[in-house]
């Protein structure tokens, strides 16, 4: 049975998508960017905007049984080359030792102030030996 998973964020209700996906064992968390969904603020720097996407990945995997170590994949979609040396060490403080398979792109997202969207495939139970 699917489960959906909502972090509360009116563009899931306007866009019509949840939060994550669960199928099974398997978590498929949709891009997150880097709102505080708690008050809808956007911070300007790039290193707060990929720290907030990933406590809201946290927080959905959490709900849904798992945690980040059980993380299999990650896409990281950022707007400006020039933000990876701010967001790259945030990045490897999460997932340096969990080390999933992972792409990089710079494109457009959907609004110019917002810097990276994350998004990652877990499968509950991944880290644990």
């Amino acid at each position: 049975m699917v489960q959906r998973i909502s972090s509360g964020s009116t563009f899931e209700r306007t866009i019509g998508y949840s939060r994550a996906v669960i199928d099974g064992d398997m978590v498929y968390v949709s891009g997150t960017t880097g709102y505080d969904y708690s008050t809808m603020t956007l911070p300007a720097d790039a290193a707060t905007q990929a720290r907030n996407a990933l406590a809201t990945i946290a927080l959905v995997l959490s709900e849904a049984g798992g945690n980040l170590h059980d993380v299999l994949r990650v896409h990281y979609f950022l707007a400006d080359r020039a933000d990876w040396p701010a967001i790259m060490p945030v990045l490897g403080e999460v997932f340096g030792e969990v080390q999933p398979a992972a792409t990089l792109l710079i494109t457009g997202l959907m609004e110019e102030a917002m810097k990276i969207e994350i998004e990652v495939t877990a499968r509950l139970g991944a880290s644990r030996p």
